[in-house]
């Protein structure tokens, strides 16, 4: 290279002087060839630098098109070790890796941004066995749009409850999530269809939401959460319509109410159901160590065949104090209650008491300890005994 810059200089410097070559002395020449070969070494300096440059752009161009995808997930492994005290009846011992979720998200620009969840429950699928399967929990693009709201189109969580959008296991208490809101919410529940959601004012939040429905049945006594189905080609005959406000005007103070509305449950396969209106709110509270949480939720279904079950209403609510001990420890008690078929005269009313502790290792890492004891009218599902899991998410 060095050479090739000399031979360019003094070729245009011979052409210079080569109408006074006459005039020119050795000594003009000796000093004509040290200015060539300092300004071949200055142009030699700069090639490198600019080599240096255009490398620095291409690892910074590099870098950020690969910050604008991330990857992430969560997991937990549970032991349970219950008891049935019904005579005749099994307990319950296994161990299970409940679930692991792998998310990947990519920001196409400063305004769309898209988010996904992958989730594997019970370790595997396709194996013959109950439960285990391979599901997509959230798939959607997100747009920013004007007055500091956004715009989710795919599979998102439905806005209803504490954990049923936010449910890593480092972020709540206990192995198992809680059954009011498993079985009455019901979490982990998806849909797919559109969503709005912002902001009235810094304290308080909207969401509002049109997307797929439940699809339960009378061969589940209309549980609701038989209804879910995932977005697994749902049927769409009736919609449902879910909006909910949030308050958090107050440091460590949440209060939240949902309203969702479908106007035949069962996607009208069943003339004797119909409509379906669910009504949630909760609160959750931190103050230094201590903390509590509280939700209700109530469904109401109409039609004959809910009604002949008890099923037209379905309600359920719990209370969740905790106290951390340090930033490694906390300890939890829960008391919960809820009916699938409060409609009815019969007491069918599932009640259920937890009390535990978590233990932190690292903020994103948990290993959790519980007692769990479990009541029912008909005896058959009086559960007690322990779990142990341990949970992860990055």
């Amino acid at each position: 290279m060095k050479s090739g810059v000399l031979g360019v200089l003094m070729a245009t410097q011979f052409i210079a002087y080569s109408a006074n070559a006459a005039e020119i002395t050795k000594e003009d020449y000796l000093d004509l060839q040290q200015q060539l070969k300092k300004q071949a070494a200055e142009l030699e300096s700069l090639n490198e630098k600019l080599e240096m440059t255009a490398e620095m752009i291409d690892q910074s161009s590099s870098k950020s098109a690969a910050s604008a995808t991330t990857i992430g997930g969560y997991g937990e492994l549970h032991y349970n070790n219950l008891h049935n005290q019904k005579p005749g009846s099994n307990d319950k011992k296994e161990i299970d890796f409940h679930r692991a979720i792998l998310f990947v998200g990519h920001d196409f620009n400063d305004k769309i941004r898209f988010w996904s969840e992958l989730e594997i429950e019970h370790s595997q699928a396709g194996d013959g066995k109950e439960g285990g399967e391979v599901s997509m929990e959230q798939a959607y693009v997100e747009f920013d749009i004007p007055f500091d709201a956004k715009i989710r189109s795919g599979i998102f969580l439905v806005p209803a409850g504490i954990i049923n959008e936010t449910h890593e296991p480092p972020t709540f208490y206990g192995v198992e999530r809680n059954p009011v809101e498993k079985n009455i919410i019901p979490t982990t529940w998806r849909e797919g269809g559109v969503s709005v959601s912002g902001r009235i004012t810094p304290a308080l939040a909207y969401d509002v939401a049109v997307h797929s429905g439940l699809e339960t049945n009378n061969d589940a006594t209309y549980a609701v959460r038989s209804g879910r189905n995932s977005v697994r080609q749902a049927t769409a005959e009736d919609l449902a319509f879910t909006s909910r406000i949030k308050w958090t005007g107050m440091p460590g103070l949440e209060l939240a109410a949902t309203v969702q509305y479908q106007s035949d449950v069962t996607q009208s396969t069943d003339a004797d159901a119909g409509s379906a209106l669910l009504a949630e709110t909760h609160a959750v509270w931190t103050k230094g160590p201590f903390g509590i949480r509280a939700l209700y939720a109530n469904w109401s279904l109409d039609g004959n065949g809910p009604e002949s079950v008890g099923a037209d209403q379905q309600t359920g609510w719990y209370i969740e104090p905790s106290y951390r001990l340090n930033s490694s420890v906390g300890f939890f008690t829960r008391y919960n209650e809820w009916d699938n078929t409060a409609g009815d005269s019969a007491d069918s009313k599932y009640t259920q008491v937890d009390l535990g502790v978590n233990y932190w290792p690292h903020p994103q890492v948990v290993v959790k300890a519980d007692y769990q004891r479990q009541a029912t009218p008909d005896g058959k599902n009086n559960y007690d005994g322990i779990n142990l899991g341990v949970g992860y998410q990055f």
